[in-house]
């Protein structure tokens, strides 16, 4: 059985720090780059809403959020979260996932993702992560395909969107057996971003 708390990870030019209040104006701030909030698919705090943001994610239970930090710069760049997390199963999600509009195509979501999985399968012992999204969010959904998830499928009409709409989500996993070369392969990707 799984135990997730609280880790600072750190990889690549990027640190995960698990999220506090003291993050709310480097998350404005970064919510500020491409006005983020306006994006009817994601889950980016409004400017006048980013401590209550943190707070929520702070007092929800079977959550782990973090704040996705730019090392050489120190800057709040995003966050990120293990979310539904099920011990008994040895799974977690990943999600609650937004950067900076100057962060998003960058080596800035590989690098999380390799974090979030490597310490989910390599440190926790996970069984199988999940990644949700919305389906009209077809760039998140491109991006955890390129990650090598499998799609599980959809659950119609699911959850709220920020503008009252109901969305259907759309899930996906991946398993212990298939992280080996999923690792290999995210490693390669953050290797040829170098060049």
């Amino acid at each position: 059985m799984i135990r997730v708390d609280p880790v600072t990870l750190e990889f690549n030019g990027v640190r995960l720090e698990p999220l506090a209040l003291h993050h709310v104006d480097g998350l404005r701030a970064a919510a500020a780059d491409g006005e983020l909030w306006n994006l009817r698919i994601t889950s980016v705090p409004a400017p006048h809403e980013t401590e209550q943001y943190v707070r929520t994610a702070l007092e929800t239970d079977n959550r782990i959020a973090f704040a996705v930090v730019d090392v050489t710069s120190g800057q709040v760049i995003g966050s990120t979260s293990y979310h539904d997390i099920l011990p008994a199963v040895d799974r977690v999600e990943i999600g609650y996932t937004w950067y900076a509009r100057s962060s998003q195509r960058s080596h800035v979501n590989t690098s999380c993702k390799l974090l979030l999985l490597s310490h989910a399968f390599d440190t926790l012992g996970c069984a199988v992560v999940g990644l949700r999204t919305d389906n009209f969010n077809h760039a998140s959904q491109a991006a955890i395909e390129r990650l090598g998830a499998k799609k599980d499928g959809v659950i119609r009409h699911h959850a709220l969107r920020r503008d009252g709409t109901v969305r259907d989500t759309v899930m996906y996993s991946i398993l212990r057996g298939e992280w080996p070369e999923i690792k290999s392969q995210l490693h390669y990707r953050l290797s040829r971003h170098a060049d």
